[in-house]
């Protein structure tokens, strides 16, 4: 059931509310008034990066180039930089979905293949060469050609 008040009560309650919101701004200069100056609210960053009330020796000061500057992880590089061709044997492959996984001979890992990266078409057990790079999911392979 909903609850009405009369015009009485509703301009007590408008009353209230300014008496608070006076009562807030009296507070606000009073405070404004007893030392909250610009000095008190300053932050400085130390030579380690880290925030302190005390201004630093500015003999201490370093420069530092903004490129230089890390925001985010790095950025992490491929697993095989060098490019150095794996061989390993494919264990599965589905023609219809044109995917599959070959098992590295070196690590022994299963590692993805898709259809667009075979260069020539492959089937279970053909002994293939591949570059791996990091996927999606996991390590993929790109670049498959069969071993003669």
């Amino acid at each position: 059931m909903a609850d009405f008040f009369s015009k009485r009560d509703r301009e007590k309650k408008k009353q209230h509310a300014r008496k608070e919101k006076d009562e807030k701004r009296r507070e606000r200069k009073e405070s404004s008034r007893n030392g909250n100056s610009l000095a008190e609210m300053m932050a400085y960053v130390d030579e380690n990066g880290n925030l302190t009330s005390i201004p630093q020796d500015p003999k201490r000061k370093r420069d530092f180039r903004i490129d230089e500057i890390q925001i985010s992880v790095p950025k992490e590089t491929d697993l095989n930089s060098t490019e150095e061709y794996e061989e390993g044997v494919v264990t599965f492959f589905n023609d219809e979905k044109g995917y599959g996984f070959i098992r590295d001979s070196r690590t022994k890992q299963s590692v993805f293949v898709h259809n667009k990266q075979l260069l020539m078409p492959v089937k279970l057990n053909d002994k293939v060469r591949f570059l791996i790079t990091k996927g999606v999911k996991g390590p993929e392979a790109i670049e498959v050609s069969m071993v003669n």
